[in-house]
């Protein structure tokens, strides 16, 4: 009986080895009917993590159109998460549109300041809604899971950066007016321009001040008070700058006090001496640091100085510079926009290199524009200094001390 041949036997070398296997997909995953793109989508659908990490199963009865329709998604959220940041970029330019179309706005007249009335509300009723249903910090996180509440936060942050986008940028041509930017009362304004462009960076409205209760609550206390200090001649026209300046302070530091504390702790004694405290601080601070903040809403419009008078009380010419052989007396006309009433008495200050040299009270003049007040002073011989020559100007303040504006001329010799 012939023996039958046997194979011989090959040991697998470097070159032959058998290439490994493709990866399982995991239990439950429908693959038979699958193309083998469809395949490699359910194999990653398997390993994709929820929120804590977790990897999920792929349901059973997931279709290959279900699968597709993952991956679709799964490449959108790729693409937010590669160029999202462009994407707040786009936003903040937007924001930045919006704020300039509310100052716009706010140029039209200042009538249109009452409606910050209605965003001041607005703002304190969103902040305190937010952080007592979403609180702050880390704790945030864990009460925003579903798609319910993101839906909600989203709308509430939205709401909220638009109410602060809207009062910031509304409050600058305003305060822009009524500012002096060589002198102390300009940092108020640059103070409320820096938080105007801030409000349009996404990265530091949603990282600080929707995260955390107190800058968030700090930035709308001063833009409250920057708020009040506008509009409260609006309501209550022909009332003194120094008492809405006051009245804004106290008010501000309310409502700032409502948002970190229950109504009803006020009812205690120990919370409501608190609260009386800190509104005699806040006015303390205000009328301490009057001389810093612009006496909105009011601002010079046209001022002006000449060595001397026509016969209907307007100047023969206006100068900014003339030679010092030129002055035996002075004369300046500021033309002081009121919208908010003549509450205050204006006063002229004429200033040699800074130093006060004649302080008084200024004359009406005739024929003002409509809406504002026309005022003149001389400044007399015997207050010129001998040595005139240097920079002069005329400030023109309220009685309490609160710069309007400044005209400006030089003495040459």
């Amino acid at each position: 009986m012939a023996e039958t041949p046997q194979d011989p036997k090959i040991e697998p070398t470097e070159a032959s080895a058998v290439p490994p296997a493709p990866p399982v997909p995991p239990v439950g995953t429908p693959t038979a009917a699958l193309s083998p793109e469809l395949q490699v989508a359910a194999a990653e659908l398997a390993q994709v993590g929820d929120e804590t990490g977790e990897p999920v199963d792929v349901p059973k009865d997931m279709t290959a159109g279900e699968i597709a329709t993952v991956k679709r998604f799964a490449r959108f959220r790729a693409f937010f998460a590669k160029h999202g940041h462009l994407l707040w970029w786009l936003h903040s330019a937007y924001a930045m549109t919006f704020g300039a179309f509310v100052m716009m706005y706010a140029a039209e007249g200042y009538d249109r300041a009452r409606w910050m009335v209605v965003l001041l509300c607005a703002g304190w009723l969103v902040i305190v809604m937010f952080f007592r249903h979403f609180g702050q910090g880390r704790g945030q996180k864990d009460r925003v899971t579903d798609a319910k509440s993101k839906l909600r936060f989203y709308v509430m942050t939205t709401a909220l950066k638009n109410l602060y986008q809207s009062m910031l940028f509304f409050l600058v041509p305003f305060y822009w007016k009524a500012a002096t930017l060589d002198a102390d009362n300009r940092f108020f304004l640059y103070l409320l321009g820096l938080l105007a462009l801030l409000s349009t960076v996404d990265v530091v409205f949603d990282q600080v001040l929707m995260r955390y209760k107190a800058p968030a609550s700090v930035v709308y206390l001063f833009i409250l008070f920057a708020c009040l200090n506008l509009v409260l001649p609006a309501i209550f026209p022909d009332t003194r700058t120094l008492v809405t300046l006051l009245a804004a302070a106290a008010l501000a530091t309310v409502v700032f006090f409502t948002m970190h504390v229950p109504f009803k702790n006020l009812l205690k004694p120990a919370w409501f001496f608190a609260l009386v405290a800190a509104v005699g601080m806040a006015v303390f601070i205000a009328y301490a640091g009057r001389r810093g903040i612009p006496p909105v809403p009011m601002y010079v419009a046209v001022g002006a100085v000449g060595p001397t008078l026509l016969p209907d009380g307007r100047l023969s010419m206006h100068v900014s510079a003339l030679h010092e052989s030129l002055i035996t007396e002075m004369h300046a006309i500021t033309d002081v926009v009121t919208p908010g009433g003549r509450g205050d008495n204006l006063l002229h200050v004429w200033r040699h290199r800074g130093l006060e040299v004649q302080r008084g009270a200024s004359e009406p003049a005739v024929d003002p524009p409509p809406g504002s007040v026309r005022l003149r002073s001389t400044l007399r011989s015997f207050h010129i200094p001998s040595d005139r020559t240097g920079p002069w100007s005329i400030d023109v303040v309220t009685e309490d001390d609160q710069l309007v504006g400044r005209v400006e001329f030089e003495v040459i010799q």
